[in-house]
C-alpha cells in the first residue's frame, strides 16, 4: 500500500556492492544513529550548513528531519531524493539527488554523507555513480552539478573520478567567514563517453510523474 501511495518507496538502485533506496522507519533510525556517531573528523567542517556540529542526538535528529522534509515538500517541479546507502542490509550513509524544473532544465545536483567508519573504501564514488546512472540513463538529465569546498580533497577526488569538470567558483558566508567552493559539472556527453559501472534501476515506471516526467 505504501508503494502504491508513494511509488518512490519501490525505487531501488543496485550497484556492484550497494543498494540505494528510501529507508523504512527502522532503517531510517539506523541511519540517524550512524550519523550521530560521526561522519567526519572533529576538526573538519565539510558542509555549508553545519548540521553535523552538534551533539550526537542533534545529528541524528537532523537526519530524521531532513528525510521527512524531503517527502513532505516533494513537488514534481522541486524534488529532493535522499536515499539510504546499504551494503548487505547494513546502513552506510545517504546520498541525495535534487532538481528544480527538471523537465525543462534537465540538471540535477548531488550531495552525500557516509558514516566515518565507511570512508576510504570507494563507497562514496559507487553510491554517487548509482545516482548519476538514475539521472542520466533513466531520467534523461543533461548535466549534474555539485559544489565542493576547495580543501575537501575526498569529495573533490570523487567528483574528478566520475568525470566532473570545473565550472567556476561560488562564495558563501558561514560564521562571518567567506568560504570558496569549486563548482563542478558533469555533462551527459562526458558521462556516456567514459567507462561506467553496471547499475540496475528498478521500480522507476510508477515514479516518473513524481519527477515531472
Amino acid at each position: 500500500m505504501l508503494v502504491e501511495l508513494w511509488p518512490l518507496f519501490g525505487l531501488t538502485i543496485v550497484t556492484s556492492r550497494l543498494e540505494l533506496r528510501l529507508p523504512r522507519d527502522g532503517q531510517l533510525t539506523a541511519l540517524a544513529d550512524l550519523a550521530g556517531r560521526g561522519i567526519h573528523a572533529e576538526d573538519e567542517r565539510p558542509f555549508l550548513t553545519p548540521w553535523t556540529e552538534g551533539e550526537p542526538q542533534d545529528r541524528a535528529r537532523a537526519v530524521l528531519q531532513g528525510f521527512w522534509s524531503q517527502l513532505g515538500d516533494w513537488e514534481p517541479a522541486d524534488w529532493r531524493l535522499g536515499v539510504g546507502v546499504f551494503r548487505d542490509g547494513e546502513p552506510l550513509g545517504m546520498v541525495t539527488l535534487r532538481a528544480r524544473d527538471f523537465p525543462v532544465v534537465r540538471e540535477v545536483t548531488t550531495a552525500s554523507w557516509l558514516g566515518i567508519a565507511h570512508h576510504r573504501q570507494g563507497y562514496g564514488t559507487e553510491a554517487r555513480a548509482g545516482l548519476l546512472s538514475l539521472a542520466f540513463d533513466h531520467l534523461g538529465a543533461a548535466a549534474a552539478r555539485t559544489e565542493v569546498f576547495q580543501d575537501n580533497l575526498a569529495s573533490q577526488g570523487v567528483s574528478r573520478k566520475l568525470g566532473y569538470e570545473r565550472d567556476g567558483i561560488s562564495v558563501d558566508a558561514r560564521d562571518g567567514e567567506a568560504l570558496v567552493s569549486d563548482r563542478l559539472r558533469l555533462t551527459r556527453d562526458v558521462w556516456f563517453s567514459r567507462e561506467r559501472p553496471t547499475v540496475t534501476v528498478s521500480g522507476l515506471a510508477g515514479c516518473l510523474p513524481m519527477f515531472g516526467l
